[in-house]
Order: structure tokens, then sequence, then C-alpha cells
């Protein structure tokens, strides 16, 4: 049996821990605002490791565990 592994970025949880918008973190991490909607939604193929940095300075984030989730699956 083949596992699947899928790389999730936790944005939508980030911001609603945090109260803040979409926006509002774009804002933060000067990233643009469809490129942060694409990862939350998952319909972003590959991340710029810049993005996670900015993430998490802009956010205070100490683990790259609150950003990153590991999505496996059984096939």
């Amino acid at each position: 049996m083949k596992r699947k592994v899928k790389v999730r970025i936790n944005i939508k949880r980030l911001i609603s821990e945090r109260n803040i918008s979409l926006r509002e973190l774009s804002r933060l991490t000067d990233i643009r605002h469809p490129t942060l909607s694409e990862l939350a939604n998952n319909k972003r193929q590959n991340i710029n490791f810049q993005h996670i940095e900015r993430i998490a300075e802009s956010l205070s984030i100490t683990d790259i565990r609150e950003i990153i989730d590991l999505d496996i699956s059984e096939n």
C-alpha cells in the first residue's frame, strides 16, 4: 500500500487564533494577498521558504510545526 503525503500550510488556523484577517497577514508579512489566499486554500503547489520565515517572524512563531502540517493518506 502506498502512502500519499501532502504538505498543508495552516494559514486559516493561524489568522483565526490571532484574530486577524488574511489582508492583515499580507500587510504584516509583505506577501501578496492572492498568494496567502492560495496557501490558505491549498491551491498552491509550492511555497517559498522566505514566505514561511516572514509568517513566523510576523506572528512570533518559534516552531515551524505551527505553520506546516503533513496530511498522510493510505492509497
